[in-house]
């Protein structure tokens, strides 16, 4: 054998030695590292430790409470922030990102050459795998050491987690300036609005801000956090990601030093709501968030115009689900002055008059009246409860329609001992709303003018009835527990409901208020501690209440005043567009005054209920002209004048005829005028509210 070969043979054999030992310390090393891996693993839990949020009924963000740590820390997932910023954050921090492994090693050797050449730190070799390392496992100092282990962490994060949950988690935590992190709260904070559709100009700062958040941050270093941006801008159009006059563009719009505060709505709810959080879940209210933002700004604008100490509370249904879209506690929840903490949307009050429209629905239902049925305002006496109206007033005979329009409190009363208090208060328990009696009290009389306790959902709930065809939803916010059955009860025939719908949509708005074909209806309590008003279209009921949450009388408070302008500026600034009221469904009975049937021309029930035909007053009587008289009128000449027409007694209003023929429409007063035709005799004749008539004939020349 050949020495050549001897030595070829040698080298080989050393070789495959070599390749063994190698192999072998390669495996060993591989099965150490991942033994070490595995026994000191990168503290990445399950679910980062984030803001818990209550969203409204479309996902947006109502209310985020701070972490146990003090930090205002939303979750982000990469579908809720603007495709471009996450581009231009990638460009600008790792444009390797989704090729490496956690370390760009490239990136590392430039950023060590610059040092080298320079003597200071150019540019970082971190990648965003690297960062969110440091994020998650804070380092205390900036030595090789630190930076070799967020290298190897990054390695792990690598390993565990895919780059879009990388990235994900990154924007939950980068740090954005004070006790701002994550992405979506810089952006609610800096520009107000989610980061889903960002300009050029924000995406820049915001990626330019968690290199240095305190120094960058806008509202203390602002012309700082403007070359920050620019920087960022300069870069993306070398990268080519941009391109130089957008870069210009974005360039010219003002950076703002203004941090603002996160969405803060619906703090009574959101609070019931947190006993329900579950880490890393928001929870859900039917709020609709531009509805609630509308609505606590009028209710913040009205108690300021109402003076201290006085609240509002508001709450906005769909008649149609019962779902609340918006709900006001008081005017403002920080407010001490004004209880603000205290949700009046549930505390039982005086609800006034607010409960009159169930009682006529229910005599419409039983058909005791009709819309011009006459009724009786004058003092009354039902056994020793002796109702008054509310200017201490009385109007006399008044048809249905203008009794509850004017919100009378004598003929609301009459009717209520007609139906029974004990029925009304039923149908109330049927629709979900159990009022509160005085303790051993069965229902009395009383309660036609508040006599009872009832809250503002109740109240609402009732009326989204009205709203709804007679059909009744229970409420609903969110805030119920999980088992909560959602139920549907006809409170009103739809015929009956009909009716009280025509004469509420008649009552007169507020004065400067808008007409935006809502029915309404207003009510004060007793001893003016609460003003209400409940109002609704064709699918929407807004209640309001206005008074001082300790009870507290206030002189001047009314529901028309006080409250009823609010219910109109409550409907325009909901933003929701008008519905129309429902249309008159079949079988509807709605004659005019004249074809009424003569069992209800007039209402009046006495103690046993039976409708009383014969009133006490005396029948009418013309006193002038007298019967049988001949008046000159001059009835030939230009210059004839006009017969006056005088009568005692009788109940009014009055119709005056002359032949037959109607003079004019009803009158209240006791004098008339008429000019006839020509001469001769006629028969003129006045007939009362009661059906009695009175005749006299005279001759006219």
């Amino acid at each position: 054998m050949s020495g050549g070969a001897m030595f070829s043979r040698k080298f080989l054999r050393r070789a495959a030695i070599t390749a063994a030992s190698c192999a072998g310390f390669l495996a060993l090393s591989t099965a150490t590292l991942w033994q070490l891996d595995r026994a000191f693993p990168p503290p990445l839990p399950e679910r980062l430790t984030v803001s818990t949020e209550v969203q409204d009924r479309d996902g947006q963000l109502l209310r985020a409470f701070a972490t146990p740590d003090g930090y205002w820390r939303l979750e982000t997932r990469l579908d809720q922030v603007d495709k471009q910023f996450v581009d231009m954050l990638v460009t600008y921090e790792d444009k390797r990102f989704w090729d490496h492994e956690g370390v760009d090693v490239l990136a590392l050797a430039r950023a060590a050459g610059q040092f080298a050449t320079s003597g200071h730190i150019v540019s970082g070799g971190s990648t965003l795998s690297m960062q969110l390392a440091r994020l998650i496992e804070p380092r205390e100092s900036r030595s090789l050491g630190s930076k070799i282990k967020q290298m190897l962490r990054a390695v792990q994060i690598e390993r565990r987690l895919s780059k879009r949950e990388i990235l994900e988690r990154y924007l939950t935590l980068a740090p954005y300036g004070g006790n701002l992190e994550g992405v979506r709260a810089a952006s609610l904070a800096y520009f107000g609005k989610e980061p889903k559709r960002l300009t050029v100009s924000e995406a820049a700062l915001l990626v330019a801000l968690p290199q240095l958040p305190e120094k960058r941050r806008p509202d203390r270093n602002l012309q700082i956090a403007h070359a920050a941006r620019d920087r960022v801008l300069t870069r993306m159009v070398s990268s080519g990601l941009i391109g130089e006059r957008e870069a210009a563009r974005a360039a010219l719009e003002d950076v703002l030093s203004l941090r603002r505060r996160l969405p803060a709505l619906a703090a009574h709810a959101s609070y019931a709501m947190l006993p329900k959080a579950v880490p890393g879940q928001p929870l859900k209210l039917t709020i609709r968030k531009s509805v609630q933002q509308g609505l606590e700004q009028v209710a913040r604008d009205a108690a300021t115009r109402l003076g201290p100490r006085l609240s509002v509370a508001m709450v906005l249904a769909d008649a149609r689900t019962g779902d609340i879209l918006g709900e006001v506690g008081s005017a403002n929840f920080f407010d001490s002055s004004r209880s603000g903490w205290i949700d009046m949307t549930k505390v039982v009050r005086s609800p006034g008059s607010t409960l009159k429209p169930f009682i006529y629905g229910l005599a419409f239902e039983q058909g005791l009246v009709a819309q011009e049925t006459l009724i009786e305002d004058s003092p009354v006496d039902f056994s020793g409860y002796r109702p008054k109206n509310f200017d201490m007033g009385y109007q006399g005979d008044v048809s249905i329609r203008q009794a509850l329009q004017l919100s009378l409190n004598v003929p609301a009363i009459r009717l209520l001992d007609a139906v029974g208090p004990a029925r009304l208060t039923a149908r109330f328990r049927q629709a979900g709303v159990n009022p509160i009696l005085p303790v051993n009290e069965a229902p009395g009389l009383a309660i036609g003018l508040g006599g009872v306790g009832v809250t503002l959902r109740d109240l609402v709930q009732l009326y989204t009835g009205l709203a709804n065809g007679g059909k009744t939803h229970s409420l609903r916010d969110g805030t119920e527990p999980a088992n909560a059955v959602s139920s549907t009860t006809t409170i009103l025939n739809d015929q009956a409901n009909w009716q009280i719908i025509d004469i509420l949509s008649g009552v007169k708005p507020p004065e400067g208020a808008l007409q935006r074909g809502i029915a309404y209806k207003t009510g004060t309590s007793y001893g003016y501690r609460d003003a209400w008003s409940v109002g609704f279209d064709g699918r929407y009921v807004l209640g309001v209440w206005v008074g001082r949450p300790d009870a507290g009388a206030v002189p001047g408070l009314s529901g028309y005043v006080s409250a009823a302008p609010i219910l109109f500026e409550g409907f325009v600034r909901s933003g929701l567009a008008t519905v129309p009221l429902p249309g008159k469904p079949p079988g509807v009975f709605a004659p005019k005054r004249e074809d009424l049937p003569v069992t209800l021309a007039r209402f009046g029930a006495g103690a046993d209920g039976l409708v009383q035909a014969t009133p006490t007053e005396p029948a009418p009587t013309i006193i002038f002209p007298p019967d049988g008289a001949r008046v000159d009128l001059a009835t030939n000449s230009a210059d004839a004048s006009p017969l006056v027409l005088k009568l005692q007694g009788g109940r009014a209003p009055f119709r005056w005829l002359a032949n037959g023929k109607p003079l004019i429409g009803l009158d209240r007063r006791r004098t008339a005028t008429w000019l006839p035709d020509g001469a001769g005799y006629s028969t003129l004749t006045v007939i009362d509210a009661a059906g009695r008539a009175a005749s006299v004939k005279v001759f006219v020349q």
